[in-house]
């Protein structure tokens, strides 16, 4: 009897051993989530949902409510949607109150909403970064732009464009990029952020410069459109990465590109090969990678391993954003995968597990906030919630 106790015991402990070596994460996994940064985009859609029309305690409650859900489902960075149109959801020198929190542009603030959102993030330990639309005025619906807003006084001129999509500052224009900078300094000079945040917004229209574009042909007739814009927006870059560093060493800078890095050059003009590979532009990119694994264009898996693969400085971070809003969702672009994200809830779980694999990641980011945290979720998307909880 004993040799046969003794067989089983080994046995035993084998399986155990066995079992303990597919639990522990991996050792590229293990050193990525020992600081990894999870992070939650929070939209004017959520700041006119929580904040706006709402009595100032309300408000303030609403605020600490989604702080409360991101700290205790584990996230450590919040993305707060600053400047949407070029306004401000603080007290400004430079910019209107932002209609996204009150009534109409440009009308008292309840409260300063960025100062009780620093403060209140800090207190449990959340990372909280400013997050920037620099060119965009308005979107298609073209409302009232007050004459407390700074684009009032250039309308109808080459620095205020209208486009089909909406109405957007011209990012070839020095006097632009001044304003932009200004209105960064002002949050760095009066709120404890710990960073500063561009998304895809830069060249919203093919004509939107083409005033400035001719002029610099004049001075070089080999100089094409491409290289023009990648030349404003990269000095661009650079001057808000100096600006944030000379604000705070340790403060961030970053920007979410789309996800599809071709388009970064031929559509929104955003040098992403460049900032991958040198110091001085950005401390992490965050690819809008909002794609699924099925996606017969852009497969989630070739797409997060081609923008690690484009990284070679050391110093940036590779946070890929993931759509957490497509959960339960047809996905019409994505031709044959168009009904991955209706038949599967466990999405969101496989990308971050696929990412932390890659050796540059650092974290992920989900957009946005209500699609994960609303009430009355889907089934699928309530599932996709649970499974990402059970891996952070």
């Amino acid at each position: 009897m004993r040799p046969f106790l003794s067989y089983k015991f080994l046995l035993g402990i084998l399986s155990l051993l066995i079992l303990i070596f597919f639990l522990i994460p991996g050792d590229k996994e293990e050193e990525n989530m020992e600081e990894e940064q999870r992070a939650v985009f929070v939209s004017y859609i959520e700041l006119s949902k929580y904040i706006k029309g709402k009595e100032k305690a309300e408000a303030m409650n609403n605020i600490d409510d989604m702080l409360d859900n991101m700290k205790e489902y584990g996230f450590n960075m919040v993305l707060l949607q600053v400047r949407s149109f070029s306004d401000a959801i603080y007290p400004s020198d430079i910019y209107p109150s932002s209609k996204t929190v009150v009534a109409k542009e440009g009308d008292p603030l309840p409260f300063d909403v960025l100062e009780y959102f620093v403060e209140a993030a800090h207190k449990r330990k959340l990372e909280l970064h400013a997050w920037i639309n620099p060119y965009r005025i308005r979107l298609k619906d073209k409302s009232e732009i007050t004459e407390e807003n700074p684009a009032f006084l250039w309308l109808g001129t080459n620095l205020v464009k209208e486009t089909e999509k909406g109405i957007f500052y011209n990012p070839a224009e020095e006097e632009v990029e001044e304003l932009i900078l200004k209105g960064i300094k002002e949050i760095l000079d009066n709120y404890e952020v710990d960073g500063i945040h561009f998304d895809d917004y830069f060249y919203p229209d093919d004509k939107i410069d083409e005033q400035n574009y001719e002029e610099a042909k004049r001075k070089d007739s080999t100089l094409t459109l491409q290289k023009f814009r990648l030349g404003v927006t990269t000095k661009f870059i650079r001057n808000t990465y100096r600006l944030v560093k000379k604000e705070g060493k340790n403060l961030l800078f970053g920007i979410s590109p789309e996800g599809n890095i071709e388009n970064n050059y031929s559509q929104n003009y955003i040098d992403t090969r460049l900032f991958a590979s040198k110091k001085g532009y950005v401390d992490y990119l965050m690819p809008q990678i909002y794609f699924g694994f099925e996606n017969e264009t852009k497969p989630f898996i070739n797409t997060v391993r081609e923008w690690n693969d484009l990284i070679t400085e050391e110093s940036v971070m590779f946070l890929p954003a993931l759509a957490f809003y497509k959960t339960g969702e047809f996905d019409q672009y994505a031709k044959s995968g168009q009904e991955e994200w209706l038949l599967s809830s466990d999405i969101i779980m496989r990308e971050v597990l696929t990412s932390r694999e890659l050796s540059h990641y650092r974290g992920f980011a989900i957009f946005r906030y209500d699609s994960l945290f609303q009430e009355n979720l889907s089934e699928t998307s309530f599932q996709e919630k649970e499974n990402l909880k059970k891996i952070l």
